[in-house]
Parts: C-alpha cells; sequence; structure tokens
C-alpha cells in the first residue's frame, strides 16, 4: 500500500499500515432525528505507522476546529473518571508542593472535572479548552477559563496575560491535535523554567496487545509508544523524567516532563525500564506492527457470531454508553438496529440522538429497567467496572454484560 501522507511528526512519508477500518463517520458527530435522512459523511480509518520514528497516525479528513469546537464529550458523566482526576491533583500537590502561590494550568480542561479538585485545595488555576459550549460549563461551577485552541502563539498569548504554570496538565488530549509540534511547543511555552508537565495518553503497547482497535477514531490523531513520545518532547526541549502505567482507558502513561534546562528533576528508572522493554518488544521495527490487521478481524469475528447466536435465540440486547470508541466498533463490525435495540447514555446532551452511522438510538439509563433486556454491550469497555456496578440490578431478570474487547465475553 502506497500513500502521499507524511509523518505529523518527522515528516518521513507514510507507506505502512498498522490497521485499515473501512469508512466511518466522526465518532462524535450525534446526528438529531430530523438528520436522520440527511446526507452523513464517512471518511476512510486508515491508521498508519512511521518506519523513520515510529508514530502511529491518521490522517486529517477534517480540522481540530472542525471537530471540537462544539463538543458532545463531557468528562464528568463517567464517576472513576473524576476520581481518577482527584486522585491525580491530590498526588501532584503533595509531590511538588503546589499551594496558594502556585499555578495550575490544564489544556482540554472539558467541564471542569479535575479543576474542581485544584480550586477545591486552594491553587490558583486556569481551564484552556477549545470547545466553547464545554467551557461553558466549567465558567459557570466557578472555575477560569479560557477558550483556546494550544498551539505556540496562544500560549506565548495565555503566558502575557496569565503567567506561567507551576503544573501543565494535558490528559488525553495529546492524541487529538492534528499539528502535533505546535501543540507540544505550546505545552513547552506554559511551564516556569522549573515547571512540570504531565500527559496522559493511551498507550499504543496496550492497544496493540489487547486488541483496542475502537480506540483508534478520526478524532484520535496519534497513538504513542513512550519511544515516539520521548522524541517529540525532545524535540521541543523537554525531558522525560518520569512515566506511570496507568489502567484508564485500556492502559495509559502518564509522562512526567520538564524543561531541558531544569537539572533539579533527574531521570528516573522508569522511563529507562519502559523504553527498554518497548524496544524488546520491537516497537522500532515494522514486524511488530504487522500482526494488528488480523487480531482486530478476529476480534470482529467474535463479536458478530455472539449477536447472531444470540438473536437467533431470541435474547434481545442493548448497549450502554455511546463513546467514540463504540462508534468505531459498531461502524466496523457493521452493527445496527438489527443487533442492538438501542444503547443508553448518562449525558442529557446524547440522549434522543442517534449514533453516527449506524443510526443506533440513545436513551437514557432508565429505559433499561423498564425493558430489562436479555444482554447490556458495554461500549465503553474500559469503564466496565463502574458500569456493572450502576447495573448491577440487571440480574434480577437473568441480564448478562457483555464486553467486546479484547475478546467477546460475558461477564457472569
Amino acid at each position: 500500500m502506497t500513500t502521499s501522507a507524511a509523518c505529523r511528526y518527522c515528516n518521513a512519508p507514510l507507506v505502512h499500515t498498522l490497521v485499515d477500518l473501512g469508512m466511518s463517520p466522526l465518532c462524535e458527530s450525534y446526528v438529531s432525528a430530523d438528520r436522520l435522512n440527511a446526507m452523513e459523511p464517512f471518511y476512510p480509518l486508515h491508521a498508519l505507522v512511521c518506519d523513520r520514528c515510529w508514530l502511529v497516525q491518521l490522517q486529517e479528513y477534517v480540522s481540530g476546529e472542525a471537530i471540537f469546537s462544539d463538543y458532545a464529550y463531557f468528562s464528568s458523566y463517567s464517576d472513576s473518571w473524576v476520581e481518577h482526576a482527584k486522585r491525580y491533583v491530590a498526588a501532584m500537590i503533595a509531590r511538588f508542593g503546589l499551594g496558594p502561590t502556585s499555578k495550575v494550568f490544564e489544556v482540554a480542561s472539558n467541564d471542569g472535572y479535575l479543576l474542581q479538585h485544584v480550586v477545591a485545595a486552594g491553587v490558583p488555576c486556569l481551564g484552556i479548552e477549545p470547545a466553547a459550549n464545554v467551557a461553558r460549563v466549567a465558567v459557570e461551577r466557578g472555575i477560569p477559563t479560557v477558550v483556546h485552541f494550544l498551539g505556540r502563539r496562544t500560549a506565548e498569548d495565555i503566558a502575557r496575560e496569565h503567567g506561567r504554570a507551576d503544573l501543565v496538565a494535558a490528559n488525553n488530549v495529546m492524541a487529538h491535535v492534528p499539528d502535533l509540534n505546535d501543540f507540544v511547543a505550546g505545552l513547552a511555552g506554559l511551564l516556569k523554567p522549573t515547571g512540570v508537565l504531565t500527559v496522559e495518553v493511551p498507550h499504543l503497547v496496550r492497544l496493540i496487545a489487547e486488541n483496542q482497535f475502537d480506540t483508534i477514531y478520526h478524532e484520535h490523531f496519534c497513538y504513542f509508544s513512550l519511544v515516539a513520545a520521548e522524541r517529540v518532547f525532545a524535540k521541543h526541549g523537554l525531558v522525560l523524567f518520569d512515566v506511570e502505567e496507568l489502567t484508564t482507558h485500556g492502559g495509559s502513561l502518564r509522562y512526567f516532563a520538564r524543561p531541558a534546562d531544569d537539572d533539579s528533576k533527574p531521570v528516573g528508572p522508569r522511563v529507562a525500564a519502559l523504553r527498554e522493554r518497548e524496544r524488546a518488544l520491537g516497537v522500532e521495527s515494522l514486524e511488530y506492527y504487522r500482526g494488528f490487521t488480523r487480531q482486530v478481524e478476529e476480534t470482529k469475528r467474535q463479536l458478530l457470531t455472539f449477536l447472531i447466536g444470540a438473536r437467533r435465540a431470541g435474547k434481545r440486547i442493548v448497549g450502554y454508553g455511546a463513546p467514540g470508541k463504540g462508534n468505531t466498533l459498531l461502524n466496523y463490525c457493521g452493527i445496527r438496529t438489527d443487533f442492538l435495540d438501542y444503547t443508553v447514555d448518562r449525558s442529557p446532551h446524547k440522549q434522543g440522538m442517534f449514533l453516527p452511522g449506524t443510526h443506533i438510538p440513545i436513551h437514557h439509563p432508565d429505559r433499561i429497567q423498564q425493558d430489562r433486556p436479555d444482554y447490556v454491550l458495554i461500549l465503553p469497555w474500559n469503564l466496565k467496572d463502574e458500569i456493572v456496578n450502576q447495573l448491577a440490578f440487571i440480574r434480577e431478570w437473568g441480564g448478562k454484560f457483555v464486553v467486546p474487547i479484547p475478546e467477546t465475553r460475558v461477564l457472569q
């Protein structure tokens, strides 16, 4: 396969496929009832790997501004994610001695799910959020927020008006930016000379090992190994001095970076250990990436086999959640209302809408109690423990949970 695309980090030609998931709509482009018969754009969902810097990436078919200026994702509707943010804030305050004279900035601060804990701790903060509709919710909560897409120039403007930060948090945003170099330069531009940057991203190694192909969607332009991320940070004067492996989003990394001139934070042993583990796996060789397509195809066959069998047995199946990853899964597998009657979601911004591409209706979670389905397919499988606890009542009528990733499993 050949393509004219160039790597968004190092500009090398992209000619190697990780996986081709066919054509898919934007995963957060939920459809209103009055638009069900309108044309819906689909774009290639084809992940490529750069054989020079080993960054896995998608081509940009729609600009970041078009995707994120008005966004349907509100972080606060996940209890476990809010709790994760609360633990993070407490840990950072303790580790770096943050207090009333410090400054904490969060990039892609969403609805204030994280910074609310910074405010509660009495530490001055600022949210930087590109989606005006989401930022408005944070402001209403009393969290100072500016509406900006971060880049080198906007970072200079923010630093001029608000100063620079002791801590900059960027959770699950670095994958979402098409101009990766401008964004990381912006992150560096927000830091004090002794400041710390923390970045959380899903770990490419876990994505490949556990068939997490549904986390590939147009809003995620990049997919990072430590080896690739280190190169990106270094280009912009940032040194990774620590890394934590997290369970969030199916397995993520939390990078700790600081300006290269700041020698007060020596590079810890976890960075070298993970780097060597990745290299031993082969992340810097094309062979490592070549088997992923076969894994993805088998995962699809497993899920469809289960759904076909359950439907033929007269069972009723509904979904839980309307996450971006669920829309990749459903569109790639060709699952519509012939298999899934509907899905439910806690976010009122999604209720009454329809999933992009598949047009599966989204209802309030109370619908499950009313309809008593036989199976609930958990689309945000990374939150399965939280969801199983919330919906434990389905066992009253013999209902069961199904998770599709890394393989189709019925939870007993």
